[in-house]
Parts: structure tokens; C-alpha cells; sequence
């Protein structure tokens, strides 16, 4: 069984993607921070991979999704609303229990500093997979994307996907890097 956890700022599209990548409404989705107020898990047999890339697990491992709370206010430097400290101890457990990481950054607010101190001990002390994705692409003007992608190079040492739940676009891409990060991690 591989866990892949969905972490980001509150609204920044996790449980739009959960519900994206199962293919069916699991995790509320509303415009106000603070839905999803805990963790939810939803397992599910074969990632859905394109047709293009050979299945490099063979359709033998199963995946579990986890849709996690904003963990940070995406305006300011505090904690998510609804996150009292057993709570975001609870989600942080979750998180460092799974296998692949996916780090949702909103497009329209930019790389939270909270996030980035998170990002790097789940990199650094767990030695967490990690696959940052930059949402809501369709919402900012393409200049915008390219400097959040330079950005987050810089800061995080990664190369960001960008991803709009909305029109589909890098759907397929970041499917194909959670099947890629996934054959490691057995």
C-alpha cells in the first residue's frame, strides 16, 4: 500500500484534487478556508495512469489517498483556523507516515513560509518525496507561474507542476509523478 499525502495552505485546492484523482466527490469542496477540518483517507486500487506510461507497479500496489487540512492561514503566518494543536499534531503524524507528498501551492497567493519550514522537514528529517504543484494556474496571467516556478526552485529545490483542477491541465503530468515517486516507495 503506498499513502500519499495532500498538504497545503487553507483553499488551496486539496480536496479538489483528492476528489480529481478518485474520480468521484469524497471531500467537500467549498470556497471558504477551513472544509476540511481533520484528515480524510480514501483508498482506491490502481492509480489511474495514462495510457502513454507503462504501469511501473503493475497494478499490485494499492494507493490511499489522504485529503489533510490547510494547515496555515494562506494570508498570514498563523495556523489554520480550525487547527487546534492536538489536531495539527494528528495531521503532521499522518503526514510523516506517508510514503509520497504532494505540496499544493496556490497560484493566486504564492509559496507560504509556513509551508516552505514544513516542506523541508518533511524532505530533510523524514526524507519525504515530495511533488509541489502549483494550482489554479488558470487564475493568473502565465508571468505569474514562471516566476512562482523560479521561486520555488530557489526555495525548496524543486521543479513546481502547473496545475489547474478546473481545466484539467497537468492532471496527467503529476498522475505520472506520483507513479514515478511510488515505485520507490515500498
Amino acid at each position: 500500500m503506498i499513502k500519499i499525502a495532500i498538504i497545503g495552505a487553507e483553499n488551496v485546492g486539496k480536496s479538489t484534487l483528492m476528489n480529481a484523482l478518485i474520480g468521484g466527490r469524497v471531500s467537500e469542496v467549498e470556497s471558504l478556508p477551513g472544509t476540511t477540518k481533520g484528515t480524510i483517507r480514501r483508498r482506491f486500487g490502481k492509480l489511474k495512469i495514462p495510457k502513454s506510461m507503462k504501469n511501473p507497479m503493475g497494478g499490485a500496489d494499492e494507493f490511499v489517498l489522504v485529503d489533510t487540512a490547510g494547515l496555515f492561514d494562506p494570508r498570514r503566518e498563523l495556523r489554520g483556523k480550525v487547527l487546534s494543536e492536538e489536531r495539527f499534531k494528528k495531521i503532521l503524524k499522518e503526514i510523516t507516515s506517508s510514503d509520497v507528498i504532494v505540496h499544493m501551492v496556490d497560484a493566486t497567493v504564492g509559496l507560504h513560509r509556513g509551508m516552505e519550514r514544513l516542506h523541508h522537514m518533511l524532505k530533510f528529517r523524514y526524507g519525504k518525496p515530495i511533488i509541489v504543484a502549483i494550482n489554479k494556474v488558470d487564475l493568473v496571467p502565465e508571468g505569474r507561474v514562471e516566476e512562482l516556478r523560479e521561486k520555488i526552485k530557489k526555495r525548496l529545490g524543486e521543479d513546481a507542476l502547473a496545475l489547474s483542477l478546473v481545466t484539467g491541465e497537468g492532471l496527467n503530468e503529476l498522475i505520472e509523478k506520483l507513479a514515478q515517486y511510488a515505485q520507490y516507495a515500498r
